[in-house]
């Protein structure tokens, strides 16, 4: 098992996108932007708040969680306790609303993950809460999930083993991304003539 432990938040990262997540995690080179500003206002009022218990469910706020075995930690949003039929349920907080990628789910997912190894109690669904639509979309911790959410691990931490960030490719995504002017996508977007850049930002000079 490798020693340094995975940010929950790196599995999304990774997802989003795997040179975001080199930058962030093992770079540490961070920007905000609009976004990610009104997504850490968004987390600071869901995280802080004292435990309270309604219609038998008791619900736990900024809960620091950690799966050694799988190498993962992190901090849930909220952790809500159905006392009477003894089930977890992690429930992460977005500031945007339901994305097409599985970045979202495959961080609830581990969250689940980290319950069960701590608590030695199968976690079957969480849930996602989106600020922009102010709906909660309820996710199924299935097989499927499961699967998929193991093998970014194993990508997680080959990628950080490996000690290499990856290349950018520009996408659409890039447009939302607060590292957009840190990471320089555009430059690798373009014709034969800008091949010398390309080499100059190369991180292994094969180029």
């Amino acid at each position: 098992m490798d020693e340094r432990l995975i940010p929950l938040s790196a599995l999304q990262h990774y997802v989003f996108c795997p040179r975001q997540c080199a930058l962030i995690h093992s770079e540490q080179v961070w920007a905000d932007n609009y976004l990610t500003a009104q997504g850490n206002q968004l987390h600071e009022r869901v995280d802080h708040g004292a435990p309270e218990t309604r219609k038998n469910i008791r619900f736990e706020r900024g809960v620091n969680v950690a799966a050694p075995q799988l190498g993962i930690t992190g901090k849930l949003d909220l952790l809500e306790f159905h006392t009477k039929e003894h089930i977890y349920i992690p429930v992460e907080y977005k500031r945007g609303r339901a994305k097409k990628d599985d970045s979202d789910r495959v961080q609830l997912c581990a969250q689940a993950l980290c319950i069960e190894e701590m608590t030695n109690q199968e976690v079957t669904t969480g849930s996602l809460w989106y600020w922009q639509t102010r709906k909660r979309v309820d996710i199924k911790i299935n097989e499927p999930l499961r699967q998929t959410t193991l093998n970014i691990i194993q990508e997680v931490k080959q990628l950080f083993n490996h000690g290499v960030t990856p290349k950018p490719i520009l996408t659409k995504a890039c447009n939302a991304c607060s590292l957009n002017d840190l990471c320089f996508p555009s430059l690798f977007s373009q014709d034969k003539s800008t091949k010398y850049l390309k080499a100059l930002y190369s991180m292994d000079g094969d180029e």
